[in-house]
């Protein structure tokens, strides 16, 4: 089993995080090579432990990296931190053309 570290988010990019003065961290979602099933996730800052839910939760319900990449979080919460990280990750791994299909709708 080949595991793909993909779709990292710095804290820093996330405006609960900045407001709270907690930059320092980031999100990184380890998914499946060749899939969108995520294995897990290196999450390192204050909040980890309450970010860390959202994964566990994908992981259990077999919630694929796409579907955790629309999901929608309150904002401003350090938990858009999570969905950010999903976002990047989906789009490194989808086709361009793919991707250009969802842009254009």
């Amino acid at each position: 089993m080949a595991v793909r570290l993909e779709g990292g988010r710095k804290l820093h990019d996330v405006v609960r995080a900045i407001t709270d003065g907690e930059e320092e961290g980031f999100v990184k979602i380890h998914v499946r090579e060749g899939t969108n099933r995520i294995l897990g996730a290196t999450i390192v800052g204050r909040t980890a432990g309450e970010l860390i839910n959202t994964i566990s939760l994908a992981m259990v319900t077999g919630l694929g990296l796409g579907r955790l990449a629309r999901v929608i979080h309150a904002y401003p919460t350090q938990g858009e931190a999570v969905r950010q990280a999903a976002q990047a990750c989906a789009r490194s791994l989808a086709p361009p053309v793919l991707m250009r299909k969802r842009e254009a709708r």
